[in-house]
């Protein structure tokens, strides 16, 4: 492999933190980080590949694929009022949430 080439080979100060990390840390959450460094080196690469040879919008886009950000606070909180409404409606009493979710709706998005 030359030094042209993308290497997902950690450095070895990388190794080290990670072996530190075995001592307070399960096997588990330290193997876990390792294997996440990997896969972003490797999604890196071929992101770095597609701008090069292809399209920087078809990189972003594959990065957005393989790593999508956690819904933000107000989506959840919107997937918890469907929820909610969703029970309600199945009670005789009826409960209205077109309020909570309007104001939920107005906030920006995050």
């Amino acid at each position: 492999m030359t030094d042209q080439q993308h290497s997902n080979t950690p450095p070895h100060e990388l190794v080290e933190q990670w072996a530190d990390m075995l001592s307070s840390r399960s096997d588990y959450a330290v193997f876990s980080l390792a294997i996440q460094w990997g896969a972003d080196q490797e999604l890196e690469a071929c992101c770095m590949w597609i701008r090069k040879e292809k399209s920087v919008l078809m990189a972003e886009q594959l990065d957005i694929a393989r790593r999508p950000k956690p819904p933000s606070l107000k989506e959840q909180a919107l997937e918890q009022l469907r929820k909610v409404n969703a029970m309600l409606q199945f009670q005789t009493t009826g409960g209205e949430t077109s309020t909570i979710r309007r104001a939920l709706e107005a906030l920006p998005n995050d």
